[in-house]
């Protein structure tokens, strides 16, 4: 079941999913909300606590379904309204919440607010549900978006015999937020899928949401006075519910949409991804550390989300055009890779499929500052096919075992809404779940314990963060804390074997302790604490106090003390409680005179086996 905690989203673990890609539960090729219903216990091992489906409303699906035809329904090749209640029912019996779009900038041109604006009369409030002008010269300072298939931000119609202003496709026109009209209506969309139970929201291309003549139409105060507004609204009625920003600007500009912490509770760090890749093809931490140092302080009751990719580009419109040129040649030699202002590829054939960077980057994807956002089949290295056109070749069925379709679908092949990928690198009867699963050494159980290890430590997710400067820019340092609680984490960015030495002198007399193997270092000192990392490698410490390590048994006046609400058979079923249990345990086992004579030290305890026992069957016996 789910916390009753509004701050969720600082330790959540989120799972990009389209639907139509995951897995088709009726054989028709596409898939559905069945089919993601019944795959949320995959997601639930793996360690997700919170999905984000992609747009799954009636559509003409030019865009990948981002161009909506209706907000109301669902498009029928996913199912019907009862589906999606079901897969939020079954979600948060998981502990999982439900993310979903809220598509607030545009709408398709099949949408029945555009086909009445078109025709209403000039002035109308039906007619200014969009942007009009009798002139295509209007707004001459905003960029286009799409530079790969547009060449103007205003489209001609032939019924309103005016142009309509357009931010991405021509079939997308942009709603007008001048109009109080608009607004309500976007506030009663809020209002019925919240009303279902949805915990979260992303409001799509939201920096573009209103225009005025002589600016760049983005970032506007409009904007930000009906986000106040928005979440005035939620927070009166929804507890615990989130809205996550999608706003591809510069750090300064981004951090604006948390408002003083009453916009978003949430936004994408886009400048962060590039630069993440850029770091390490030059092997050096400046274009991460430098990012990072730009980045404004958040209110405490916001997040950055951080990905490495999604269903859309790797854009590249937050880097300079000497940076953009020199990623296009370490990423994209194939003109073919290239779309708009970014490069159309998965994770894994970014990296040329070398599990040590793909490792590096997801430890600094679940380290970094803010909530980690996976996408769907990178946790099992999932390749791509750039040759079908727009960024389709990353939106591929997700390649569940080595039987046909990648257990995807039973239908016939040539039915699938997109072939699965056949590339003999990453073909679906090697790179599945079914294998890895069945594999310890995989990346998908590599990535299953990295996920459990975050989740055991809330400084990954909600403590502060503080950059080292080592000499050697090869490596990327930085501390996280909260509560009492510090986390040292070290990456070597280098193909080559790199020394560090680390001023901790902040820390002087604690001991770093290696997370993954609970292996104790030599304690801090005043001078510099040395390292020596192998290639690609990174390592997470947490920086203990030396007298955390029992070395003689003593007797405890006080026997230790876990609260828990509700049923006390939680300790052993949540992460977190579990986690409180076995952390207090080193010391309770070590009061015990049996212990004395082994002359052991207890570095932790871990839970790996629970037995019930039935007490009532027990009494009658």
């Amino acid at each position: 079941m789910l916390k009753n905690d509004p701050l969720w989203f600082k330790d959540a673990i989120i799972y990009e999913v389209p639907v139509r890609a995951f897995a088709d539960s009726n054989g028709d090729g596409i898939g559905d909300l069945r089919g993601l219903t019944e795959k949320l216990d995959y997601l639930q091992d793996l360690g997700v606590t919170a999905i984000w489906t992609l747009p799954f409303f009636p559509s003409p699906l030019r865009d990948d379904g981002y161009d909506i035809a209706d907000y109301r329904s669902i498009n029928s090749i996913y199912g019907n309204i009862e589906d999606f209640q079901q897969l939020l029912d079954a979600a948060h019996d998981r502990g999982i919440r439900v993310i979903i779009e809220l598509v607030v900038n545009h709408t398709s041109d099949k949408h029945p607010w555009f086909q009445r604006a078109r025709r209403a009369p000039k002035g109308s409030v039906e007619r200014d549900f969009y942007v009009w002008s009798d002139s295509a010269d209007k707004f001459p300072e905003v960029r286009i978006i799409f530079q790969d298939f547009e060449n103007s931000n205003w489209a001609w119609d032939s019924v309103a015999q005016a142009y309509y202003w357009h931010r991405f496709f021509y079939h997308q026109p942009d709603l007008n937020y001048e109009n109080p009209a608009v607004q309500d209506a976007v506030l009663e969309l809020a209002d019925f899928w919240l009303s279902m139970g949805v915990d979260g929201m992303r409001l799509d291309a939201v920096p573009y949401l209103c225009v005025e003549e002589g600016t760049n139409c983005e970032n506007l105060p409009g904007t930000h006075v009906f986000l106040k507004k928005l979440r005035g609204h939620i927070d009166s009625k929804y507890p615990n519910r989130m809205l996550l920003a999608e706003a591809n600007q510069w750090p300064e500009d981004a951090a604006k949409y948390y408002g003083a912490g009453d916009e978003c509770h949430m936004n994408f760090h886009f400048p962060l991804m590039p630069r993440l890749f850029m770091a390490l093809r030059m092997e050096d931490n400046f274009p991460i550390s430098d990012i990072l140092k730009q980045t404004p302080s958040i209110p405490n009751n916001c997040q950055w989300a951080l990905f490495l990719r999604n269903h859309d580009e790797l854009t590249l419109e937050m880097v300079s055009d000497e940076d953009r040129d020199y990623m296009y040649k370490a990423y994209a030699q194939d003109p073919q890779a290239r779309i708009n202002l970014g490069i159309r590829r998965r994770l894994s054939p970014l990296l040329g499929n070398d599990r040590r960077q793909i490792e590096l980057l997801n430890s600094l994807l679940l380290s970094l500052p803010g909530t980690p956002v996976l996408y769907y089949g990178d946790e099992i290295g999932m390749g791509d096919n750039i040759y079908l056109g727009d960024r389709n070749g990353v939106r591929t069925p997700m390649q569940w075992t080595a039987d046909r379709n990648a257990g995807f679908s039973r239908t016939n092949p040539q039915r699938l809404y997109a072939p699965v990928i056949v590339d003999p690198e990453y073909h679906y009867e090697t790179i599945n779940v079914e294998a890895q699963q069945a594999n310890s050494n995989s990346l998908w159980w590599w990535m299953k314990r990295l996920i459990s290890t975050r989740e055991r430590f809330q400084a990954f997710g909600r403590g502060s963060f503080e950059l080292l400067h080592p000499e050697n820019r090869k490596v990327l340092a930085f501390t996280r804390t909260y509560s009492g609680q510090h986390i040292l984490v070290v990456a070597n960015l280098s193909r080559f074997v790199q020394i560090v030495e680390l001023d901790l002198s902040a820390f002087n007399g604690m001991v770093p302790v290696e997370i993954f193997g609970r292996t104790k270092f030599p304690a801090i000192k005043e001078y510099p604490y040395f390292f020596s990392l192998s290639p690609y490698a990174f390592y997470w410490f947490t920086l203990q106090p030396q007298q955390t390590y029992i070395e003689t048994p003593k007797p405890l006046s006080k026997l230790p003390v876990l609260t828990v609400a509700g049923n006390w058979k939680d300790i052993f079923s949540q992460a977190e409680i579990k986690s409180r249990l076995e952390s207090i345990l080193p010391n309770y086992l070590s009061s015990f005179p049996w212990f004395g004579g082994k002359n052991k030290v207890i570095q932790s305890t871990e839970i790996t086996e629970v037995i019930p026992i039935d007490y009532q069957q027990k009494k009658l016996l």
